[in-house]
């Protein structure tokens, strides 16, 4: 019973989350009438969704540079050949069957949507990848990341409504672009992969009491890992749980070089290390800042033999790597692979972050769950702060990578 009292403290955040979906063998008792699915409304001509620029992160990204069949990149592009898709081809070299794997993926979805929106009617793609420049100047379809479609019907009064399903079909960008056709449009696989969360690699080296060094992704509650406190001291922090867990996907990183001492870091480009523009003491002044600002001359907070130190930045390179972790600490701090960093991510508020974070933290004080293995995926208390943060914060606290929705 004495357990229930502070686990109070939390029902009021639980009570906002969602109800869980739940899995049954069927539908169970129905009371009253089967709701219907709710009604599609068609894009209006000139209409996109979202409603931003196509190459900004809130769409489809920037421009990467045109793919040629003798390019490296070209081993990107992956044909479609779906039964159920019309490609107009009229090149006659099968470019328009060429697109990415993610634009490939929502083609065929599209597909089984046009077939049950409109039955005995089929997709039909008008232009994929663009290798004769037909288009504008740093078009997707030179990469190909859009495809311009029609139903196979070619009845002009269907387009709003497929572009409509279009976007339901997960299309970063759909454009009722002219009476004749719909524009779509998607992220590259490289930002696709570049999740919205802060985490290191799994094989990021953490330094534990007993003086073993020991791989991020193997790390267990109990575990008390070297990390800073609030005074800027070295201190060993109790390691509570994984903010993040993804041992699988691929993501891309950012990888800090130091000398005297030197370090190389590596985490991703939304999280958080206390950084100075110039050799500072003392160390309390080092603020929190987004790896992405990071710049070579910079100095970085590494562990040394006489404790914390800084240390001066040399290079800044990007990686990708598979899997990701994002250790929580008793203090809010963590020292991987010998340089001082934060455990959140996103939002640039580290002091904000600890102070929200202490019914994580009560929680855990309070409840051990020996032997169990957490779940792979982001801390349902994580996407609790983050909703709430984005109806109370204004947007530039966030990360622009933060503010994409994450595919995970």
């Amino acid at each position: 019973m004495q357990l229930c009292r502070p686990l109070l403290l939390l029902l009021p955040l639980l009570l906002l989350l969602p109800p869980p979906a739940v899995r049954s063998c069927g539908p169970g008792r129905v009371v009253g009438r089967r709701r219907r699915p709710p009604r599609l409304s068609p894009l209006a001509y000139k209409q996109f969704s979202p409603n931003v620029p196509e190459k900004t992160l809130g769409a489809s990204g920037r421009y990467e540079g045109k793919i040629a069949r003798t390019s490296e990149r070209f081993k990107e592009l992956t044909p479609n050949y779906n039964p159920d898709i019309i490609f107009k081809d009229e090149e006659n070299t099968g470019a328009d069957r060429l697109m990415t794997q993610r634009c490939k993926d929502r083609l065929n979805s599209l597909a089984i949507s046009v077939m049950n929106q409109w039955p005995g009617v089929k997709l039909r793609v008008t232009e994929g990848w663009d290798e004769d420049g037909h288009h504008s100047e740093e078009s997707l379809h030179y990469e190909g990341r859009a495809v311009d479609i029609t139903t196979s019907d070619r009845d002009r009064n269907k387009y709003g409504l497929l572009a409509r399903l279009a976007v339901e079909a997960g299309f970063d960008w759909v454009f009722y672009e002219s009476k004749a056709h719909i524009h779509c449009s998607v992220k590259s696989e490289h930002s696709a992969a570049a999740k919205t969360g802060g985490c290191f690699p799994g094989d990021g080296l953490v330094t534990l009491e007993s003086g073993e060094r020991r791989a991020v992704s193997t790390l267990r509650p109990g575990d008390r890992v070297l990390a800073m406190d609030s005074t800027g001291r070295p201190t060993f922090s109790d390691f509570l749980t994984f903010l993040d867990k993804d041992p699988s996907s691929l993501r891309h990183f950012h990888v800090i070089e130091t000398r005297d001492p030197p370090r190389q870091l590596t985490l991703t480009a939304t999280h958080l290390l206390f950084l100075a523009k110039n050799f500072s003491r003392p160390l309390t002044d080092f603020q929190p800042l987004f790896a992405s600002s990071v710049q070579p001359g910079q100095y970085v907070l590494v562990a040394g033999a006489l404790g914390l130190q800084p240390a001066q930045v040399t290079a800044v390179s990007t990686a990708l790597d598979t899997g990701a972790y994002a250790p929580l600490t008793r203090h809010g701090t963590v020292v991987v692979d010998g340089v001082v960093a934060s455990c959140f991510a996103v939002v640039q508020e580290q002091q904000l972050a600890q102070l929200v974070f202490w019914p994580l933290r009560l929680y855990h004080s309070l409840v051990r769950w020996p032997g169990e293995a957490q779940q792979d995926g982001v801390h349902w208390y994580s996407h609790l702060l983050y909703r709430l943060a984005q109806l109370l914060l204004p947007q530039d606290s966030f990360h622009p990578l933060g503010m994409l929705q994450s595919d995970s």
